[in-house]
């Protein structure tokens, strides 16, 4: 089972019936999820939060008790959840000195390389400067065709953008089983998972409770998506107080094993792309790039093809050769404006303050 205390980077997914009862926050879980928030930053990790909750908290606020809410319903009462939902974090990690970030995200930020991106390049800062991000899914804004359906997928989404090597889901049962244990008695947990066979895919039901909406297909699409990128996923029960706490010094789970390390997950996928472009660059930055440093403007000598924000081009050297494929964070006439040019120069040249680096390299396989 893989171990919270050495991890550099954890998603942690939160469902909604974790976090409210009867429409009410339940502020001592909540307390007790910060104080292993703390815990785990003060051991030198990262952390981001997806939260579902907006929903529920904002159906208690505006009084909506029945079961089934029209699509307008759910939007207005996430509306009205989502800055209670945000509040609460805010309150609940503050006395730990940890400042926290709402982000709100649909699924075609995912889908959309520049808004993926944008999203990637946000998330990437606010770590960088110790907060901890609070992501939930833009309900007042999505609708069936685009919602990812549930936090589940959208967290393991945002454990393969960032590079997370864990991803956690407390959720309302304490694992993985071979079939409903509310049904069948024999059912089993399993402790570890190492590939998700058709078989486990055929154990899995949909049970969910009344204020969530992910059961335990969505929980291995979940796991699917988190393993490919890198990360490690558990599935445990999380109503207990310090669930994370409870999680490292053995509580029941299900740990997903991953099938490579986040980095070489990433840039497995950069290889596979087809370049739109090519960008040459001159010898001083062919060696910044072998020393593993990011492309900055001043090094580019030759820019081709027409090319979007976030779309992979060919690196080139000098003479020609294909040095690796990048995702390039301007355009291609951004690109050949600034080209030959240093990063201080950007601003002035395409009129706002653009990133320092042409082809960052995380975003780069050579």
């Amino acid at each position: 089972m893989a171990s919270l205390t050495d991890a550099r980077r954890i998603v942690v997914k939160i469902g909604s019936a974790l976090l409210v009862r009867d429409g009410a926050l339940r502020a001592d879980w909540l307390r007790g999820l910060a104080e292993d928030v703390a815990w785990l930053a003060g051991n030198g990790a990262q952390v981001i939060l997806v939260s579902s909750g907006s929903i529920a908290l904002g159906r208690g606020a505006l009084d909506l008790s029945q079961s089934d809410l029209a699509l307008e319903q759910s939007q207005a009462a996430a509306a009205v959840g989502q800055i209670r939902l945000a509040r609460a974090y805010e309150e609940a990690l503050a006395p730990h000195g940890l400042r926290t970030a709402q982000v709100l995200l649909t699924l075609e930020d995912s889908t959309d390389r520049r808004r993926y991106l944008n999203a990637r390049a946000t998330l990437e800062t606010l770590l960088g400067y110790g907060v901890i991000p609070i992501v939930n899914e833009n309900d007042t804004i999505a609708t069936d065709e685009i919602r990812f359906g549930d936090n589940d997928r959208l967290a393991a989404q945002i454990a393969v953008t960032v590079g997370a090597d864990r991803l956690i889901l407390l959720s309302d049962v304490d694992g993985f089983y071979s079939g409903n244990p509310k049904d069948d008695p024999t059912a089993t947990r399993f402790d570890t998972i190492a590939e998700i066979t058709p078989k486990i895919e055929a154990m899995a039901g949909d049970a969910g409770s009344g204020l969530s909406r992910g059961g335990m297909k969505t929980k291995l699409m979940a796991a699917k998506t988190a393993t490919r990128g890198g990360a490690a996923m558990a599935i445990t029960e999380g109503s207990a107080l310090n669930p994370l706490r409870l999680l490292e010094n053995g509580a029941p789970a299900t740990w997903f094993l991953p099938e490579t390390d986040p980095q070489a997950a990433r840039k497995r996928w950069i290889a596979a792309m087809k370049p739109r472009g090519e960008i040459t660059v001159d010898t001083g930055a062919a060696r910044a790039l072998e020393q593993g440093k990011s492309l900055l403007p001043a090094g580019v000598t030759v820019v081709s093809g027409d090319f979007g924000r976030g779309d992979p081009v060919s690196i080139l050297d000098a003479s020609g050769i294909r040095l690796g494929l990048g995702l390039t964070r301007y355009t291609g006439d951004e690109a050949r404006a600034i080209a030959g040019h240093r990063s201080g120069d950007i601003e002035p040249i395409l009129g706002y303050p653009g990133r320092a680096a042409l082809i960052h390299r995380d975003d780069m396989v050579l």
